[in-house]
């Protein structure tokens, strides 16, 4: 375990460094000092709780125990919850969320390498296959590297999203975010096929249903930007 939290302390550290460095932007999110402090409370609150609370729910339905897990899912599940909330509370409309997109995207990637080095104890592992990618965790069975496959899948956003902030910062602005979790959920869903979770409702697991709440609100985001800024 001490490899995987120096791998998610990188993936922090990186992406906060590149974030701070490259992708600011032009003026404060929330302009109100007191106001902004308020919103990165809720979403730090909300990214911690969500982290943990959804890890634990599936270990207690997968493992049959009831130790404390952690989850990136969970995470941006809580913290997109969390913030939707508070621009409920204080009338804010809009994405706020574009500037954090690289951010994410860098730490998933370096995350993910990291549960997959972690192996079998890390508990992120994909099923057995015949795969010829199937690779052996140390238990002399050939299972799928999902944590490589969502690397893979979010540096391939990364780049993407790389390259509207260079090219169109406007579209970047009010879009990227609601990208970033269309695509990010979207491809979780189909990875937790092959992951050995205990289906929770309709032979879904818990991520994936989490999985599917994102993919509405993405749309729904994306549809009510868009009418948005024509009007």
């Amino acid at each position: 375990m001490y490899l995987h939290f120096a791998f998610d302390l990188t993936a922090y550290v990186v992406s906060i460094a590149i974030s701070l460095a490259f992708f600011r932007p032009p003026k404060p999110l929330i302009q109100n000092q007191d106001l902004r402090y308020s919103y990165y409370t809720y979403l730090i609150v909300g990214f911690v709780v969500g982290a943990v609370l959804f890890g634990s729910v599936n270990n207690i339905y997968s493992l049959n125990d009831a130790i404390l897990g952690k989850s990136i899912l969970g995470a941006i599940f809580g913290g997109t919850f969390a913030i939707e909330l508070f621009k409920q509370q204080h009338k804010i409309q809009g994405s706020t969320g574009a500037y954090f997109v690289p951010s994410l995207a860098i730490g998933i990637v370096i995350g993910r390498i990291g549960c997959f080095l972690t192996g079998l104890e890390d508990y992120t592992y994909g099923t057995v296959t015949t795969h010829p990618f199937g690779y052996d965790f140390g238990d002399g069975l050939l299972r799928h590297p999902v944590q490589l496959y969502e690397s893979a899948f979010m540096a391939l956003f990364l780049l993407y999203s790389v390259t509207i902030f260079l090219k169109n910062r406007l579209f970047f602005k009010h879009y990227m975010f609601y990208l970033f979790i269309l695509f990010y959920a979207s491809q979780r869903f189909f990875l937790e096929f092959l992951k050995p979770y205990e289906s929770m409702l309709l032979n879904l697991n818990i991520f994936q249903i989490l999985c599917l709440i994102l993919i509405v609100y993405a749309l729904y985001q994306l549809r009510s930007t868009h009418r948005l800024l024509r009007l």
